[in-house]
């Protein structure tokens, strides 16, 4: 609710001022016969405690500053926003190949695969960017589209939270999830194209190289973040032996200087990621390059509303008019 003209409330101070010269106002009464005066009834024990004129002078001011907010123009309705988002398109490349299965991550004290505390991140990156079509690309032996660009990102949280490692086969093409990513952004009008790959090996499978699939996004302008995650050395897994669930310590070569170029290439960053709270600051980074541009429209829609003031208004000067002239009468 508002007021179209505010200013008109300004009349409110006048009403003390009629209110207080109105009290010293006689109006005399003029009766026939001193008879007709003993037939006037006092008034009731609820009334006796105010002076008549008191209320009626009540009932006068606040008809008045009922009016008085009549004529500043009430008005209810609705005020409506509109958000213009330019934002950015961004593909989630995610590796799920066999080394993702490291248990060289902690989540809460516990060892975790990479890839479970990789999903969990990658959610949060998406929820901190509502305004932004997100798509995923998966690629271990081969790459593919697991989820389009969109902005509903609860079906790409969901395809998120079904990753598997080796649903894309156990090696790493990064060269194919550049190039599906770069297939997939080609032709789009966006104010800024952008892939974040994650891996944490080296290229070893796919028919298209990493430099050749770099040029092929530069081409396209299409920026590549690319992150390495795992730790130094040998890292942990878990497999079956002859005595149940053992841990068996493996070294995962991750070709930095690969992941290095392919950034380089196309304008991006290279970020390596060795622990949980170090992958979730590189995104956090990321979040802060690629910024979204949004303006907010906004508009109003209103319905006079004066005549529900207006008809109280009248009714309490009918009101002190009746009184004034019946139970209220004052005599001089």
């Amino acid at each position: 609710m508002r007021f179209e003209d505010p200013e008109l409330l300004t009349l409110l101070i006048l009403i003390p001022i009629i209110f207080f010269w109105s009290r010293n106002t006689k109006t005399p009464i003029r009766f026939s016969s001193l008879g007709n005066m003993k037939k006037l009834r006092s008034h009731g024990r609820s009334l006796r405690r105010f002076h008549p004129k008191w209320i009626l002078l009540g009932l006068r001011a606040l008809a008045l500053t009922i009016i008085v907010c009549a004529l500043a123009r009430p008005q209810e309705g609705k005020k409506y926003s509109e958000i213009l988002s330019e934002g950015v398109d961004i593909l989630l490349a995610l590796d799920t190949s066999g080394s993702m299965q490291a248990l060289d991550f902690e989540r809460n004290g516990e060892r975790v695969t990479r890839l479970e505390i990789v999903k969990e991140v990658v959610s949060q990156f998406v929820q901190k960017r509502p305004q932004d079509r997100m798509g995923l690309v998966v690629f271990g032996e081969e790459a593919f589209t697991q989820c389009p660009l969109t902005l509903d990102h609860g079906i790409l949280l969901d395809f998120l939270k079904r990753l598997e490692i080796g649903m894309a086969g156990d090696s790493t093409a990064i060269g194919s999830a550049i190039g599906v990513s770069a297939s997939r952004m080609k032709d789009l009008k966006a104010k800024s194209k952008v892939v974040v790959l994650l891996t944490d090996g080296g290229n070893n499978a796919g028919k298209l190289t990493p430099d050749k699939a770099a040029e092929v996004a530069k081409t396209f302008g299409i920026k590549v973040y690319t992150v390495g995650v795992g730790t130094e050395g040998e890292s942990p897994f878990l497999v079956d032996g002859p005595f149940g669930k053992q841990y068996v310590y493996q070294r995962v070569e991750l070709d930095e200087k690969t992941l290095t170029q392919i950034a380089t290439t196309t304008g991006g960053r290279y970020f390596r990621a060795t622990d949980t709270e170090g992958l979730k600051k590189i995104y956090d980074e990321i979040d802060q390059l690629e910024t979204t541009e949004i303006k907010v429209k906004e508009y109003s829609e209103y319905n006079e509303s004066f005549h529900l003031y207006l008809i109280p208004a009248l009714i309490t000067l009918l009101l002190e008019m009746v009184l004034s002239q019946t139970r209220l009468r004052i005599l001089p």
